[in-house]
């Protein structure tokens, strides 16, 4: 649909679910794409780690698509830039340090040449079309965390992207209470906020608490000790960097995420005391409590570099009384491979901490008090809450309402959201849905390949080739083989009784081909349900003599 005059809103990720942000505000015939992030997959999609929005809706529309504004550099909001952003064929718009970050991964995509990628300072502005964007500098747990100050001819809104209040930032100037109470003055129509930890009744608290419990931890550690915390935390690798020449130990990365992030981090202005760090070969000749190693994989990735020194396979090394710090949280559903991991390392007889056992990590997100703060300096009209499940969008909107904000609206993925003029409303619902990154393909997330591969991990597949002649008389045996199907010690037996199925099948099948191959295909599939309870997947192969 093309917007008239009013002002719309519409999302197509990122709202019902934490991941895969993408957000579109349309006015008088355009549109503005907020973020265009990425999720991780779950068993359910077999072989896939990267699952994309599918941006269909905007799509039919690119004629009225203005951009793409970036409020910060995590995954979930810039990560399907690098498939997506060059058919999409509009500017983006980022402030240095994500733009740096997003120029590394078209330049790993191959395609940088051919988006348009515009820096804005943080705290600048820009028009395009009906809308005037200003970066407004929030604290995160990635440096220039932005929200969105949108200027439209209906109202202004307040998009915060991911933010927290630290009272004493480690990198970066955040706005500060009295300049948001000076936006909030000038009036705001909706106040679209991040919702993750909206069940959090504490604030999420300071970096600068952080270093004092890190310092600690590792102060007292008398072997090697390994920090695993999220490789875009800027700050918190600011944060090790003090710790390290603290405790009087050397510093060495591990992981190309935290490569990169570094090298961005140092380019755009950041992270220039950073302490000169040492390779693993180097690292492992120290004393064994003179390093510290930050490495990635603290969500139980099995690539990343935890993984690799949990099961033996990385030039660093772990033994008894060494300690692993876990200085992230843990993201809901990777508790089975960060479990994983842990069993191996406490099996090496290392000693590992979280934060349930010191203060090693604090969140990038909002508490509630920090919420009911915002609400006090933006006084919007309308609260509309983003970044989260269907969970944590309810508990937003009731608890907003109590804080004294007078309309709230919850919306979901798809709902086609009027913010003015009158009172808000939806108005339809548009196509979303997810793709997945297959290797170098992109596919639909429930198209047929995705789920044929579900049927093969769920029932195995097998295999039969028939030879016949032009009578459609069987030559020779039947060839069958398995894959997947649990039928063990009983492989051969059963291959016999299919072959016999087969051989029974094709007598009845005539000179009919396509009825022929049916008939083979059910004889077998009913030979491996009685076998076994499933239904696998039975692939034909007729070879005419």
């Amino acid at each position: 649909m093309t917007p008239k005059k009013e002002l719309l809103f519409v999302a197509l990720g990122g709202s019902g679910e934490i991941g895969m942000n993408v957000n579109l505000y349309g006015c008088q015939g355009k549109w503005l794409m907020v973020d265009c992030g990425i999720t991780f997959a779950d068993p359910q999609y077999p072989g896939i780690d990267v699952i994309l929005p599918d941006l269909a809706f905007i799509e039919d529309q690119l004629d009225n698509l203005l951009g793409i504004v970036l409020t910060h550099g995590h995954e979930d909001h810039i990560g399907a830039l690098p498939y997506l952003a060059e058919d999409l064929g509009v500017p983006l718009y980022a402030t240095p340090f994500t733009a740096g970050l997003i120029r590394g991964k078209l330049e790993e995509e191959g395609n940088a040449n051919r988006v348009r990628l515009t820096v804005i300072q943080p705290g600048a502005s820009f028009d395009t079309g009906p809308f005037g964007v200003t970066f407004v500098p929030l604290s995160h747990s990635i440096p220039e965390a932005n929200a969105l100050l949108i200027d439209t001819p209906y109202g202004r809104i307040f998009h915060t992207g991911d933010w927290k209040l630290d009272a004493a930032p480690v990198l970066g100037a955040p706005t500060s209470p009295e300049q948001l109470d000076v936006i909030g003055d000038e009036g705001i129509l909706a106040l679209v906020c991040d919702s993750t930890n909206v069940f959090n009744t504490e604030a999420s608290g300071s970096e600068a608490d952080v270093r004092v419990g890190l310092s600690e931890v590792i102060a007292k550690a008398k072997g090697r000790v390994l920090v695993t915390t999220f490789a875009s935390n800027a700050a918190r690798l600011h944060t090790l960097g003090q710790v390290a020449k603290e405790t009087g130990r050397k510093l060495c990365i591990a992981g190309r995420s935290l490569d990169r992030i570094l090298k961005v981090a140092r380019a755009t202005g950041y992270l220039k005391d950073f302490p000169e760090t040492v390779d693993p070969d180097a690292a492992m000749r120290l004393p064994r409590d003179k390093i510290l190693i930050v490495a990635t994989g603290g969500q139980g990735e099995d690539r990343a570099a935890l993984a690799r020194v949990a099961s033996g396979s990385h030039p660093i090394s772990l033994d008894t009384g060494d300690t692993v710090v876990f200085s992230s949280k843990q993201i809901p559903g990777n508790e089975v491979a960060i479990g994983r991991i842990q069993n191996q390392l406490a099996a090496k007889g290392v000693e590992m901490i979280t934060e349930r056992q010191a203060h090693v990590h604090v969140s990038g997100h909002p508490g509630r008090p920090e919420l009911a703060a915002m609400y006090r300096w933006i006084r919007p009209e309308l609260l509309m809450p983003v970044h989260g499940e269907m969970r944590h969008l309810m508990e937003q909107a009731r608890f907003g309402l109590s804080e004294g904000i007078p309309r709230a609206l919850v919306q979901t993925n798809g709902d086609i959201v009027r913010l003015a003029p009158g009172l808000p409303e939806k108005l339809g619902h548009a196509h979303f849905g997810r793709l997945v990154l297959d290797g170098d393909v992109i596919l639909p997330g429930d198209g047929a390949t995705i789920n044929e591969r579900r049927k093969l991990a769920l029932n195995g597949q097998i295999s039969v080739a028939v030879a016949i002649d032009r009578g459609g008389k069987m030559i020779g045996q039947p060839q069958v083989r398995l894959q997947g199907i649990p039928v063990e010690e009983d492989r051969d037996p059963f291959i016999d009784e299919t072959i016999g199925a087969v051989a029974e099948a094709t007598k009845q099948g005539g000179r009919d081909r396509d009825k022929l191959r049916e008939g083979i295909r059910l004889a077998t599939r009913r030979v491996a349900t009685r076998w076994t309870g499933k239904k696998p997947i039975v692939d034909v192969l007729l070879i005419e003599a």
